[in-house]
């Protein structure tokens, strides 16, 4: 879909769309302000980015999508080739696992950037002079932001961990192993053969956001299956690690097993050897035993499923248990940014199918029947990587409220660990 094709956006739209633009840019600033300008530097994988570029990135975004098509020559021209992430037709760029060589533009140097496009686009707002094709580039600059506030803590929290001192992002932040609670049985809740309808109508087409890789709406028949009433806990995945589970090559995907072995895997991301602490953006703290597991791989994720004699759920069994559910779990404005407990009276479930930590799906990241990704340079958004990657679903404790819905498709390739990413158990029910 060409997004400069469809209905004009009304025009008193504009003042509730500056407000909302002014507070997703002030959230982004406000993650950043605990920081030294050398830890904004900071890039600790080439699979990381530095906040100072997140910061600046998410600004290109805006400038260039949004500002240029509008006429306004770019106030830091050649910052486009330090900032632009994997957007082969905006032109060449800096290599990925060389951000981290960019000690200039300074961290304040990029904050006064930031403010002077923020002017400019809230300036073009309240004139009510953007196109509609420039408001719909707005809209999905404001979901792009959110992504990479989570990446901004996702990769902070990678960078801080590599360093010998351990320090803490926010020495601050409450910490859910002081939280009272107990163990909360697991159990099954099935579902019978059936088609269901997943996917999101495509926008702009459709009034409400959603990316194009969530669309279209399409049937997908579901056989008969249980989902677990909750993500699998801390303590759970500790009685696999203590089996011995990181030993075992029956239980691993051939390069899953192949991955622990090279580097060593023991236990998941984050871990102490004694399997009683982990390090948090709070600093080093004790693991709370009933907090969903977070910080796996899909291989680790597989591997564990596959030991509790489960498996994963396909990401239509995850989309279809949700749709009707509210985000129950603790999100990135919650101010914890650690996955929590269930909260004290939690009904029946499915339980924290949102937020907390995202969850591994064993649906690999294709398009949906009938795909077709937005017809402009923003097609590279999310189609060009529909290769070697999983889907994982629900968000988790770093994610913004209200980012997610039931059918957002997040993707990692298999490897990945350093996203809050956690599981689900889901099993096979015979036929009637």
């Amino acid at each position: 879909m060409d997004l400069a094709t469809q209905v004009p956006i009304p025009a008193r739209h504009c003042q509730a769309t500056a407000a909302r633009y002014a507070a997703v840019r002030a959230a982004s600033v406000a993650l950043a302000a605990p920081l030294s300008p050398e830890d904004a530097m900071l890039q600790s994988m080439a699979d990381a980015s530095p906040a100072k570029w997140h910061l600046a990135h998410t600004t290109w975004f805006f400038e260039h999508f949004v500002l240029a098509p509008a006429g306004l020559e770019p106030l830091q021209p050649h910052w486009h080739y330090l900032f632009n992430s994997y957007y082969d037709s905006a032109g060449p760029r800096q290599p990925r696992p060389q951000r981290g060589l960019l000690s200039r533009p300074s961290l304040a140097a990029v904050l006064a950037w930031r403010e002077a496009v923020d002017a400019r686009v809230l300036r073009l707002l309240k004139a009510g002079t953007l196109a509609p094709a420039q408001l719909r580039r707005l809209e999905l600059g404001l979901h792009h932001e959110q992504q990479h506030q989570e990446l901004l803590l996702t990769d902070l929290k990678h960078a801080l961990w590599s360093q010998p001192l351990r320090p803490a992002y926010r020495p601050d932040l409450p910490d859910p192993a002081a939280r009272p609670a107990s163990a909360l049985p697991l159990h099954w809740i099935g579902s019978g053969e059936q088609v269901v309808e997943i996917g999101a109508p495509a926008w702009p087409q459709a009034p409400d956001f959603a990316y194009d890789n969530e669309s279209p709406m399409h049937r997908v028949l579901l056989a008969p299956h249980a989902l677990a009433s909750r993500p699998v806990s801390n303590a759970e995945y500790r009685q696999f690690v203590e089996d011995g589970g990181y030993r075992d090559p029956r239980l691993w995907l051939s390069d899953g097993w192949a991955r622990v072995q090279a580097e060593g895997w023991e236990r998941p991301l984050y871990w102490e050897p004694d399997l009683e602490q982990a390090f948090t953006l709070g600093g080093l703290r004790a693991l709370a035993p009933h907090a969903p597991v977070c910080h796996l791989s899909y291989y680790e994720a597989d591997a564990f499923a596959r030991w509790a004699g489960a498996r994963l759920p396909t990401e239509a069994e995850w989309e279809h248990a949700a749709r009707q559910l509210p985000p129950d779990g603790h999100f990135a404005d919650d101010g914890v940014l650690e996955p929590c407990p269930p909260s004290a009276g939690a009904g029946q479930g499915p339980l924290q199918l949102y937020g907390d930590a995202w969850e591994w799906t064993c649906s690999a990241y294709l398009a949906y029947p009938g795909f077709r990704p937005w017809q402009d340079d923003t097609g590279e958004y999310n189609a060009k990587f529909m290769s070697g990657q999983f889907v994982l679903r629900g968000g988790s404790c770093a994610t913004p409220r209200g980012h997610v819905r039931a059918s957002y498709r997040n993707f990692f390739p298999p490897h990945a660990r350093w996203q809050f990413s956690g599981l689900r158990l889901a099993r096979d029910l015979p036929r009637s």
